[in-house]
């Protein structure tokens, strides 16, 4: 298993927490949040003071399933 691999296993889904978006360990911390946070210029330093419970990985983790997502084509209808 890669280390990106292993960052994924930080994010989870399920159906009743956040909608079944993609989440971070179980937690109501949503992947979206840190993605929109780091692209309106938030450190991870900032990010990790107002949400205790992350932890840097966790961030790192969002990047990682961000570009996964990316990379898939879509087919147009």
């Amino acid at each position: 298993m890669t280390n990106a691999d292993q960052l994924l296993t930080r994010i989870t889904q399920q159906p009743g927490v956040c909608g079944g978006r993609p989440c971070i360990r179980g937690m109501r911390i949503r992947v979206m949040d840190i993605l929109q946070m780091l692209a309106e210029g938030v450190s991870e330093d900032e990010i990790l003071a107002d949400f205790p419970d992350l932890e840097r990985e966790d961030i790192r983790a969002s990047l990682v399933f961000a570009s996964r997502r990316a990379s898939h084509g879509e087919v147009a209808a």
